[in-house]
């Protein structure tokens, strides 16, 4: 007798953790049309960040490269991406420069690759980035000759 009252706890416990697991899946599930509004949400941290510092390897607001302004700015959002531009450069499906919306990752050939460089588009033919050291986070156009002739491709992530 004790033994069945046993299995049968143990069997309610499994349901209840079954359960859980299941609505925590529900919870935290983004339909395709939040997705895009992450991406948004995301450029807007990224331009919170304009003044920063630029910083080689940094992802706080003490400092960002590049791709970390990115990692960050997406982070604060739920969404961890890659931590370096290359591995950014993988994620997502190409989208025209015709096409963007904010959100969307800009890529530039910049240190003799062409995803060298990434910034967060936000709109207007801007973008937010970490240009260089000495620099800080700020925005900018795909109107430049500097940025248009070295602009690569851009990702959406949804």
């Amino acid at each position: 007798m004790m033994g069945s009252r046993h299995g049968t706890a143990r069997r309610a416990m499994l349901y209840v953790l079954l359960l859980g697991t299941i609505l925590a899946g529900c919870a935290t599930w983004q339909g395709p049309r939040t997705r895009p509004f992450l991406a948004a949400r995301a450029a807007n941290i990224a331009l919170s960040m304009r003044g920063a510092p630029y910083r080689y390897g940094g992802d706080t607001p003490r400092g960002f490269d590049c791709s970390g302004l990115v990692y960050y700015s997406f982070r604060q959002v739920g969404v961890w991406l890659p931590r370096t531009a290359r591995g950014q450069s993988g994620i997502g499906r190409a989208v025209s420069r015709r096409d963007l919306r904010k959100g969307d990752l800009l890529f530039f050939y910049e240190d003799g690759h062409p995803y060298g460089h990434v910034g967060i588009y936000v709109g207007h033919g801007l973008f937010v980035h970490a240009p260089a050291p000495g620099q800080r986070v700020g925005l900018g156009s795909l109107r430049n000759p500097y940025w248009r002739s070295r602009f690569t491709f851009a990702r959406r992530l949804w």
